[in-house]
């Protein structure tokens, strides 16, 4: 994993946003999300953020062919660490961290390790599902969709 080394050595209170540091954004009723700086500690972090460049690029394409939006929430020891929304359902589709912004048709409650072993084929949805691996709400048959989505996004 790669880890930052950049860190200034002393920030005083008052000086503002330095170069390198991130803000955090958002209400209070946000459910709590890990630092920024933290994000990188976590395995299936690149995987959402490369799964969200293959969206801005081939995100029309599969607004047409999904019509769906999915909220993952991704859990270590029963509590969710990181929460992804992809939205294939508006515009030229989405992907983003955090709860979905419109209600979301499927969530997906997934142990990290088994999203993991999802995204990179070595585990059969379908039979992690019926194992009891990870939950599903909502609308259940769309999850065929959204691996349909991990596959091509696989191919690239």
């Amino acid at each position: 994993m790669w880890k930052r080394i950049d860190h200034q050595s002393k920030i005083k209170a008052g000086d503002g946003t330095q170069a390198g540091q991130f803000r955090e954004l958002g209400s209070a009723r946000e459910p709590a999300m890990p630092h920024p700086l933290e994000l990188s500690e976590f395995q299936s972090f690149p995987v959402f953020e490369d799964i969200s460049h293959h969206i801005k690029e081939v995100g029309a394409q599969l607004v047409k062919k999904v019509n769906a939006i999915f909220q993952l929430d991704i859990t270590k020891d029963g509590k969710t660490i990181l929460q992804w929304t992809i939205d294939l359902k508006n515009g030229s589709g989405d992907m983003y961290p955090g709860s979905a912004r419109l209600p979301a048709d499927t969530v997906f409650t997934i142990p990290e390790p088994v999203f993991m072993e999802l995204v990179l084929g070595k585990m059969n949805p379908q039979k992690a599902f019926l194992a009891g691996k990870f939950k599903v709400s909502g609308k259940v048959l769309l999850g065929q969709k959204l691996e349909r989505v991990f596959k091509d996004w696989a191919k690239f």
